[in-house]
């Protein structure tokens, strides 16, 4: 798709979207009804709804029930809309960059996957969910889910297979989907970067009836990305209806489609020699592409449809039922570089020559998914039991082929392209399907006047099939449990205990073509947390010892399973709305990462590579609501990137790197904009390696223009 063709017709939806803006006005003057401004009111909200600020006070995710987050056993955080928005973030893992334990982005700027690593470990695949279900992917039969129509991101730290079966051990994030508020609200922006790329965003909310609320949300964008040769088109569109008959009942449906057309960015899978430290001719640059842009491309065709539903008995019981069924299908080919001319980690020709890789894949993906509670409480005497039972389906189905083919090297200084490349055939041709069902109770005892112990046990049985280029069947079973006891104080003060197990299955196979294990482990963790009487805030202060057992190592095709790895730290995390005028956010992370295990003798007492030990972020925001500056909203804010391994032996670092980011905002009336820069400085580093030939550049400054309106 032509750059310029694209950017023309977002621009031009802009244009359109600022007429429509102008039309209301004008109805307004004519003396017609005006549609109502949302205002969100402040309090403790819903658990799935706006966020007040940047403080929530309740979370589904740390309990799979609407409660306080001081009286989940484990540390819990809550990145809301106005945060994500005032990060000027258009993924997830931008809008995670400022959250305790969260390492994004450790392969630099990706437009089609939200890296994240929790605690040490990565939850790309198996750490990530919407909406209370798994978002379950494998290899790259997974799916991408914008930002934009999203209410909140929710982060849940340590192990967490007691409420939601496999996942990952460092923790999980929850995407939790914007739907209708009963309210009257119409909502559009558009914005452009300083690299070319262009968008129109638009949120249109209305009460259809007494009983029925309906939403609809939507984005397109396109143009050029950083990187040579990056360029692409992206549409998503959600819609969203709640039906409520009576009070006691109702019915919500989250719909979405996404559709991604892109050629790959560059910045990634580059040697440590030419990056993190300079070769002889110097480092590579920051904008190379070293893939073939008359054959790249990435194509990604994506829906969903899940419901929620909830009915509450006379008795004060409740039953409710989350379902979502998926489909995703992707096709890419590309070629990137995998060391210097015969492998190598340093040039040793002179033209500095890089091998590449010629690759392209075919994967569809199908999942459903359904999640049955029943809750509700029961006093004994001095005790309150608020009970939790439930039952739930997770089915995932991937359908994939790798090729690979023979490719010519490109120079790393000087790359000249449109070299004929072999043709790719498949190395791996394969139909995968897990199945997984788990049977989960919870107790939470309020006793003694601010005591609360939270008793979970969950049983899951878990098969998996293959067929194609490698055959197996098998079938595992497991159980996870957690122990929490908290204790609330008046003044606002928490402190709480918990252990939990987790179990996490896998889809490797052994050199012998045997299914791995499931993962397995167990976490303690104590922690403090506090909300303040005296201003709008929450800060959490939280110390863990996590061991991961079961852990995959070794070369390619020459794995083994006797891997353990622990993650040990403290971390600390701080939002507040100090004032009307002023908000803030802080967090701290320090990490013990530790190889306990390896077939590697030599690895054991290691850190594993990729993952900082140390991440700190401060950010302020503060906004006029008087005199001449009246609207206007100044912000900034600093992470700090702790330097990280390169290597399995430790023998070779990556370096830290401190970040600035700022924004300034406008708002008068329905009108505003905003103007945001990443990276203030450009910084020029490497956010990553995982090992000495695949290492990524850190996100460059980015410059971006955000004009909205409300009506």
């Amino acid at each position: 798709m032509g750059i310029s063709k694209t950017v023309r017709m977002v621009l031009l939806g802009s244009v359109a979207a600022v007429a429509l803006n102008q039309a209301g006005h004008a109805q307004e003057a004519d003396g017609a009804t005006p549609l109502e401004r949302l205002e969100v009111e402040g309090g403790e909200g819903t658990a799935t709804g706006p966020v007040d600020g940047y403080v929530a006070k309740r979370t589904e995710t740390g309990s799979k029930t609407d409660a306080p987050l001081a009286e989940v056993p484990q540390s819990v955080s809550v990145v809301g809309r106005k945060e994500i928005d005032d990060l000027g973030a258009e993924k997830a893992d931008e809008a995670l960059r400022y959250s305790a334990s969260v390492f994004t982005q450790p392969f630099g700027a990706d437009s089609d996957t939200n890296w994240l690593f929790i605690r040490g470990f990565q939850a790309t695949q198996t750490g990530v969910y919407q909406d209370g279900l798994q978002l379950y992917g494998y290899g790259f039969g997974g799916y991408f889910i914008d930002s934009f129509t999203l209410e909140r991101i929710e982060v849940l730290r340590g192990a967490s297979s007691v409420l939601y079966g496999g996942s990952n051990p460092g923790g999980l994030v929850n995407y939790v989907s914007k739907r209708p508020t009963g309210e009257r609200r119409f909502y559009t922006e558009t914005g452009i970067n300083d690299a070319g790329k262009a968008y129109l965003g638009f949120d249109l909310q209305d009460r259809v009836n007494d009983h029925l609320d309906a939403r609809l949300v939507g984005r397109i964008a396109g143009g050029d990305d950083y990187t040579d040769f990056a360029e692409g088109f992206r549409g998503i569109l959600s819609p969203s209806f709640i039906w409520s008959p009576d009070d006691a009942t109702s019915l919500t449906v989250l719909g979405n489609f996404t559709y991604i057309d892109e050629v790959h960015g560059g910045g990634g899978f580059l040697p440590y020699y030419g990056t993190v430290v300079g070769a002889l001719f110097g480092k590579i640059s920051r904008e190379a592409n070293f893939t073939e842009p008359d054959i790249d491309s990435y194509l990604r065709r994506q829906a969903s449809i899940g419901y929620e539903f909830e009915h509450t008995f006379d008795s004060g019981w409740m039953v409710k039922q989350n379902a979502r069924a998926g489909y995703s299908d992707l096709h890419e080919v590309s070629l990137y570089a995998w060391g210097y001319q015969g492998f190598s980690e340093t040039p040793t020709d002179p033209d500095n020559l890089l091998n590449r890789i010629n690759f392209e894949h075919r994967t569809k993906a199908t999942s459903f998914l359904l999640d049955n509670r029943l809750e509700g409480t029961v006093d004994t005497g001095a005790l309150e039991h608020r009970l939790l039972f439930g039952a739930d389906y997770k089915y995932f189905h991937m359908d994939q082929v790798q090729m690979s083919g023979a490719s010519t090297p490109v120079s790393a200084t000087d790359p000249v392209y449109g070299a004929q490349q072999g043709e790719r055939t498949p190395y791996i041709d394969q139909e995968l399907r897990q199945q997984q069902i788990g049977l989960y109770a919870q107790d939470q005892i309020h006793f003694g006047d601010g005591w609360i112990a939270t008793l979970n046990g969950r049983r899951d049985y878990v098969t998996t099939r293959s067929e194609g280029s490698s055959v197996f069947d098998d079938s595992e079973s497991a159980w996870s449990g957690r122990l929490g006891l908290a204790y609330q104080f008046t003044n606002g003060l928490t402190p709480y205990a918990s252990v939990s197990t987790f179990f996490d299955p896998q889809l490797d196979t052994s050199p012998t073509g045997e299914l791995f294990e499931p993962e397995k482990g167990h976490q303690y963790e104590v922690g403090l947390k506090y909300e303040p009487a005296w201003f709008d805030g929450i800060f959490t202060v939280a110390l863990f010892d996590l061991t991961r057992q079961n852990v995959v190592s070794g070369p390619f095709l020459a794995e083994t399973q006797i891997g353990e790895v622990n993650s040990r730290g403290i971390e600390f995390e701080a939002k507040a709305n100090l004032t009307e005028n002023w908000q803030a956010r802080a967090a701290l992370t320090l990490l013990d990462l530790e190889i306990t295990e390896d077939e590697d003798e030599a690895l054991i007492g290691k850190t594993p590579y990729i993952v900082p030990e140390k991440q700190a972020s401060l950010a302020l925001d503060y906004t006029f609501h008087d005199g001449m500056l009246d609207g206007l909203t100044l912000g900034g804010g600093v992470r700090y990137v702790g330097s990280s391994w390169a290597d399995e032996a430790n023998t070779l670092k990556v370096p830290s790197a401190t970040l600035f980011d700022t924004k300034i905002g406008y708002q008068r009336g329905n009108l505003g904009a905003d103007l945001y820069v990443t990276n203030l400085f450009d910084k020029k580093y490497v956010a990553s390696c995982q090992g000495l030939l695949t290492c990524g550049y850190g996100e460059g400054r980015s410059i971006k223009l955000k004009l909205h309106a409300t009506w």
